[in-house]
């Protein structure tokens, strides 16, 4: 099949929407269940291409959880400890596969945003998977391959419509892919530059201590942003992307969206956050949105009364600012990745704040000498890859 008529485009306005193959040949996706609509497959083709490359990368099974052609989260297969079992809401019990702990790590970078979610595996969904998927909300799931069990499960889902898509792990894109955009067409050639370890080598600051750790979390963080729409800056930490900050005017305020969001991910593990009294009946979106409210500076509106009744079971104490100021000065070993150079030591400002370590980015600003300096200020590696990453 070459063709796949969609239920239409980017709006119920916007009819006939289907995708093709523009030289004849077989689509390299096929739906397994469901109908997935057009922003569903922008979703799920960027976020394969994210999963991808970071399992060719780093050698670890990857996963991305994407909202409105940006990935919310992206992380790699590694274990999770019991803090996060509980922030992600993971029975202790379960068993987890390396695939199960990529995606649960990914959707855990930004709950909130991750509502409705497309999920991408870069290995075969397993039964582990599918059934966390199953509690979650979310819009589909793209992966090279589904096990009997797994599949099942997914279809039970949304009432038997949730999205299953295969795709083809052996496929290559042309060389050259065109867009339309008011009836212009444009051609470029597909963005298919490699990041790898090799990147990392011009390392720009006084300290040049990079360690393996630090490594690959850069190689998450520039892969992220590589399917990241621009401007945009990604903090990760551990094999996790914890902040992504997408489609931002200013660079600085891809810097601060995505810092906050790094806050909150590390405040979610603040004693107090993880004994809020949670009724039994609340689910995990309802939870969620009560979290990100009981952090904000809107915390009343949570716990007021006759609101906080309808989500715990006695009213929590709030959360001071000194609190969460101190519990934040305790973070440490963040990297920060950005797709285009930082213009300020600003943004280096703002990233020490958060925790930031390790910094990559192109390099190329007039202002380069100011933006190691204050990296210098602060004992900070800085590694220039020279290499812009936009994506639109």
């Amino acid at each position: 099949m070459n063709e796949l008529e969609l239920k239409y485009g980017c709006n119920p306005n916007q009819k006939p929407a289907r995708i093709y193959m523009k030289d004849g040949a077989a689509l390299p996706v096929t739906v397994l269940n469901g109908r997935p609509g057009f922003i569903n497959f922008l979703d799920a083709l960027n976020a394969w291409q994210l999963v991808r490359e970071l399992k060719e990368a780093t050698g670890l099974c990857a996963a991305a959880s994407f909202k409105h052609v940006s990935p919310a989260g992206a992380a790699l297969g590694l274990p999770l400890d019991e803090t996060d079992r509980k922030v992600f809401f993971v029975d202790p019990a379960a068993e987890l596969s390396p695939i199960a702990c990529a995606y649960i790590r990914a959707r855990g970078a930004d709950r909130l945003c991750s509502y409705g979610d497309w999920a991408a595996l870069s290995d075969e969904c397993d039964a582990a998977t599918a059934a966390y998927l199953k509690d979650e909300v979310s819009d589909g799931i793209i992966a090279p391959g589904y096990t009997p069990e797994a599949l099942a499960i997914l279809k039970t889902k949304k009432k038997g419509n949730y999205n299953v898509v295969v795709i083809d792990p052996a496929y290559v894109p042309a060389a050259q892919e065109c867009k339309d955009v008011f009836g212009v067409t444009f051609e470029q050639g597909h963005n298919n530059f490699r990041i790898d370890e090799a990147l990392l080598s011009n390392i720009v600051t006084k300290n040049r201590e990079l360690p393996e750790r630090a490594k690959r979390d850069m190689l998450l963080a520039l892969i992220t942003l590589k399917y990241t729409q621009s401007n945009s800056v990604c903090y990760v930490q551990d094999g996790q992307a914890i902040g992504v900050g997408a489609g931002q005017q200013s660079r600085i305020h891809c810097t601060r969206l995505a810092g906050s969001k790094a806050d909150n991910w590390h405040l979610r593990r603040h004693p107090k956050v993880l004994a809020l009294p949670f009724r039994a009946d609340v689910r995990r979106p309802e939870r969620d949105n009560a979290i990100d409210v009981y952090l904000s500076d809107e915390w009343e509106d949570v716990l007021a009364d006759g609101a906080w009744q309808r989500v715990f079971t006695e009213r929590p104490a709030p959360i001071t600012a000194e609190e969460k100021k101190a519990w934040l000065a305790q973070v440490e070993g963040v990297t920060v990745g950005s797709d285009a150079f930082f213009p300020f030591g600003d943004n280096i400002e703002r990233a020490r704040k958060s925790g930031a370590r390790y910094i990559a980015e192109p390099g190329g600003s007039i202002r380069d000498d100011n933006v190691i300096e204050t990296a210098d200020k602060y004992g900070m590696v800085m590694a220039f890859t020279g290499m812009r990453l936009f994506h639109h």
